[in-house]
């Protein structure tokens, strides 16, 4: 069981899911197998990409008993014609797409003054350009079901003026504009499209690298809830966002801090 998981509680099922197609990006760690686990126990098809064999392969065995088992497919995301033949490869495994988490990021410390246009465009890739492109792949299956969601991962990282990533506070600010760049444009067909906002999520990564004692007098000081975020925190909005209970929630940007920003 992953930390912080617990399939015995009361939170919510939701009936719309079940045998839904659904795509996550970057799912097998971290924020992103919490979403392919939290959509596979309710039922939904699941297909998830990402470069971590070994993560993604350990994922598929600890949920041998969900209803349907999720499909890894390993997929660089920031290769637009590898992600295209991936969610081509998805569909015809998954059936066409209803749900599409676009999570796969990187935010990995760098320094402003050394930034180079290769870190810049590189950057950019892993953490914006695909979920424009992932959306654009997906629309036309959307599009037939009636309606779908696309749910894109922000941050708060760039609305808490953090240093050390600028990078990637510009390419996660930039996910607003795309949400409210599409709303509008995909609306009519019935299709969602929302961000997903997380705070300090403390996955393994984030406890390995990041968190020491100061960082947890942070998370005292600034959440208003106390404790950790955790992944399952987020893929349990993302549930309500794929579900049809929020069939009129579109451009819109759901934060999930415990209460910082």
């Amino acid at each position: 069981m992953r930390e912080g998981i617990d399939n015995t509680d009361n939170t919510a099922h939701y009936p719309s899911l079940a045998g839904r197609a659904v795509l996550v990006t970057g799912g097998a760690t971290g924020i992103g197998a919490s979403f392919v686990e939290q959509f596979a126990r309710q039922g939904a098809r699941v297909a998830f990409l990402d470069i971590d064999d070994a993560g993604a392969q350990a994922l598929v065995e600890q949920l041998h008993d969900v209803p349907h088992a999720p499909v890894y497919l390993h997929c660089d995301a920031t290769d637009i014609d590898a992600l295209q033949a991936s969610i081509a490869a998805a569909r015809a495994q998954i059936g066409p797409i209803s749900v599409l988490v676009n999570n796969a990021a990187n935010d990995v410390r760098h320094s402003f003054a050394k930034t180079t246009p290769a870190d810049f465009e590189r950057n950019i890739a892993v953490n914006l350009r695909h979920q424009y492109f992932a959306t654009q792949a997906v629309v036309a299956d959307m599009r037939a079901n009636g309606g779908g969601s696309v749910i894109c991962l922000g941050s708060t990282g760039w609305m808490i003026k953090n240093a050390g990533y600028p990078m990637y506070a510009m390419a996660k600010s930039a996910v607003h504009g795309l949400v409210n760049g599409l709303a509008r444009e995909l609306g009519g067909d019935r299709i969602r499209i929302n961000a997903l906002i997380p705070g300090w999520v403390i996955t393994e990564k984030q406890r390995r690298l990041w968190l020491d004692e100061e960082g947890e007098e942070q998370i005292r000081r600034s959440q208003c809830l106390p404790g950790h975020l955790q992944p399952e925190d987020l893929a349990r909005m993302a549930l309500f966002l794929g579900a049809d209970d929020s069939r009129m929630c579109t451009g819109q940007h759901f934060i999930v801090d415990g209460g910082w920003v």
